[in-house]
């Protein structure tokens, strides 16, 4: 059990003590509060509409502008109708429930603070459609569209994504870009997905250079190609993850990005073209400040 678990794991009175897992979380994130300080909100329907949320559903309390911690009433799918638009300090806990966000357009945490998404399946994530979708009770904007990740942060601090099951998205399993930082995201399973995680919005982009994220307890599973991550600019720090036989390579970057890469394993594919756990896609990948320790290849 690592250091994450045992915080919340091994109290028996965890189920109502719910916000204790606020305290648990390690790395860069290690400062979000999520839903912390604000009521329990109790998700009791699967239903979604984009502009005008009914109480009970999952995306009314997300658009809240208070803190929120939000929890199950039961097992449920929840096929949102266009992307579900996070608000600040909002905690999203699966645990006690099979909760599963899939079949349609997915999560968004954009130019927020403080977000917690923890113990729930994020799957067969499709694009969203141009059209209206309400951010807060007090604002419905147009929007253009996602572009069908899994997970998009952007423009976001402070955000932890824990313990979740994350597979086949149209795009990206977790994209954090736009000078997002504060970011941990840890214990997660990751599967059947080509390009799984991009840390960093494009090789241009020079506001990246905040960003700090750290990588810490999760299995990238069966059936991932490439991505995992792949940073740009900023810095990662990549540790205690497991890799299964990726396709194509693990762990790559371009732009200059600081990836400190520890305790890792890395179990390579069969195939001996496909062996590369590192990638860099430039010319002057010399420059780049790499440290890798203590991985098991």
């Amino acid at each position: 059990m690592n250091v994450i678990d045992s915080c919340w794991r091994t109290k028996s009175d965890w189920a109502v003590n719910r916000k204790a897992l606020a305290n648990c979380v390690v790395g860069y994130g290690k400062a979000t509060l999520g839903g912390k300080y604000g009521a329990i909100y109790v998700v009791t329907s699967p239903y979604d509409d984009p502009v005008n949320p009914k109480p009970g559903t999952l995306r009314y309390g997300v658009i809240q502008s208070v803190p929120l911690w939000i929890v199950f009433a039961r097992d449920m799918v929840i096929k949102l109708k266009n992307e579900l638009i996070v608000n600040s300090f909002k905690t999203i806990d699966g645990r006690g429930a099979k909760v599963e966000i899939a079949y349609g357009p997915c999560i968004t945490i954009q130019g927020v603070t403080n977000v917690i998404i923890h113990g729930i399946s994020i799957h067969d994530c499709k694009p969203g459609m141009a059209g209206q979708v309400r951010s807060s009770p007090t604002h419905a904007g147009m929007h253009g569209g996602s572009d069908g990740d899994a997970i998009s942060v952007f423009a976001s601090s402070n955000i932890w994504i824990d313990h979740c099951y994350l597979a086949r998205a149209k795009d990206g399993l977790i994209d954090v870009i736009h000078a997002s930082t504060g970011v941990t995201i840890s214990n997660n399973y990751f599967t059947q997905h080509d390009k799984v995680m991009l840390l960093g919005h494009n090789d241009k982009f020079i506001a990246d250079k905040v960003m700090k994220i750290t990588l810490v307890f999760n299995h990238f599973g069966e059936g991932l190609i490439e991505r995992m991550p792949r940073v740009r600019i900023g810095y990662a720090h990549v540790a205690n993850n497991k890799y299964d036989e990726w396709k194509m390579y693990a762990i790559g970057g371009s732009a200059n990005p600081t990836i400190f890469s520890e305790g890792n394993y890395f179990v390579a594919p069969d195939n001996r073209s496909s062996k590369q756990v590192t990638k860099r896609e430039a010319t002057n990948w010399q420059n780049w400040k790499c440290n890798r320790q203590r991985m098991c290849l």
